[in-house]
C-alpha cells in the first residue's frame, strides 16, 4: 500500500524499479495539482495575479491537454480527441488558457481527471509493449521519437515546474500554502 502524506498525496517509492519510480513521483505531482486547485469556485480557478494571465483552472485545463498530448497523441500516435481535436492551434495557441475561464470548475476537473485516468492507462499498455525504452510513435520533425523514459520524465517536470505556480496562485486566493 502507498503511503499517504497529510494532503493525501501519495508518497513516491523509496527503493523500487525505475518505473515505479518515475510514476510515482509524477502521482505525486499530479496529486499535488489537485490538491493545490481542490476546494476552489468559479471565481477562486479564475483568480489573477499582479496582471498575470495564469489561473489555476487555466492549469487544469492545460495540464489535461498536456496528458493527451503527449501519452495519447505523441506516444501512441492517436489523433486527437474533443475538445483538442476542434481546436484551431495555429489561431489560437494558448487556447486552453484563454477559454478555461468559460468552463464550471465541475467540467474543469472532470477534464484533467479523465485526461489523467487515460494516461495511466496508456502508460500500462506502453510499458506492457517495450517498457520504458518505448519509443514513442509520433517522433520529430528530424525523425528522432522520445522514449516513454523521456516523456515522463518530461511530464515530472511539466508538472513541477506549473506546480510551482499553483503554489503561488492558491496562495493569492486563500492564503492555503504549502510544497
Amino acid at each position: 500500500m502507498t503511503e499517504l502524506d497529510e494532503q493525501g498525496r501519495p508518497e513516491p517509492p523509496i527503493a523500487a524499479g525505475e518505473a515505479d519510480t518515475l510514476l510515482g513521483f509524477l502521482e505525486f505531482q499530479r496529486a499535488t495539482l489537485a490538491w493545490k486547485c481542490s476546494g476552489l469556485d468559479a471565481a477562486g480557478l479564475n483568480a489573477r495575479v499582479a496582471g498575470f494571465s495564469m489561473t489555476l483552472g487555466g492549469l487544469l485545463k492545460h495540464l489535461a491537454y498536456v496528458e493527451e498530448h503527449w501519452f495519447s497523441r505523441s506516444l501512441h500516435g492517436q489523433d486527437p480527441r474533443l475538445p483538442w481535436s476542434a481546436v484551431d492551434w495555429k489561431t489560437d495557441p494558448d487556447w486552453e488558457w484563454r477559454t478555461a475561464a468559460e468552463d464550471s470548475p465541475e467540467q474543469l476537473h472532470a477534464l484533467w481527471q479523465d485526461a489523467v485516468t487515460r494516461s495511466r492507462a496508456l502508460v500500462a499498455e506502453a510499458l506492457a509493449d517495450g517498457g520504458l525504452e518505448r519509443p514513442a510513435r509520433r517522433g520529430w520533425p528530424d525523425g528522432s521519437a522520445p522514449s516513454l523514459r523521456w516523456i515522463l520524465c518530461h511530464m515530472i517536470e511539466e508538472y513541477a515546474r506549473h506546480n510551482g505556480h499553483a503554489d503561488f496562485l492558491r496562495e493569492s486566493v486563500d492564503g492555503l500554502t504549502g510544497e
